[in-house]
């Protein structure tokens, strides 16, 4: 990045299984007030279908609202960042039979850290994710010894 662009917090995604295709809206909410407050901005959503024969097929928003909850929020969210290899990834991840929302969002709560960091001379050059199972086992692990 050059001095001239915007800084931006770290971009993240998140892939979230509903086990036989069942969406029931809890958490929406949520994501919508994280947004709303600035703590994160979507930048896409996208949702795939895992099908019993392996096959795997993107679903438009419009096409997840099932009454129960309201996705209009996000209708036209997209910044094109996510592909088909993306959803074949998300695919992989969960069981046929089964869908996968896939959000990807910068963390706009460290903007202000990355750019103290840039201006005094220093880059974000990685940021990840430890999966909480990982991080139980680490706990167990050491509440044993």
């Amino acid at each position: 990045m050059t001095d001239a662009e915007p800084t931006m917090g770290p971009i993240s995604y998140l892939i979230v299984e509903f086990p036989g295709n069942r969406m029931t809206g809890e958490g929406l909410a949520e994501l919508i007030e994280l947004s709303d407050r600035g703590i994160i901005r979507v930048l896409d959503l996208a949702f795939v279908t895992r099908h019993d024969d392996g096959s795997v097929t993107a679903a438009e928003l419009q096409e997840i609202d099932s009454g129960d909850f309201d996705m209009t929020v996000f209708h036209g969210v997209s910044a094109g960042l996510l592909d088909q290899s993306d959803f074949d990834d998300a695919a992989a991840a969960i069981e046929p039979g089964s869908s996968a929302g896939i959000l990807l969002f910068e963390n706009c709560w460290a903007t202000r850290f990355v750019a103290g960091l840039r201006n005094g001379g220093a880059g974000l050059v990685a940021a990840g994710y430890i999966p909480l199972a990982d991080i139980a086992a680490a706990l167990d692990a050491t509440e044993t010894d």
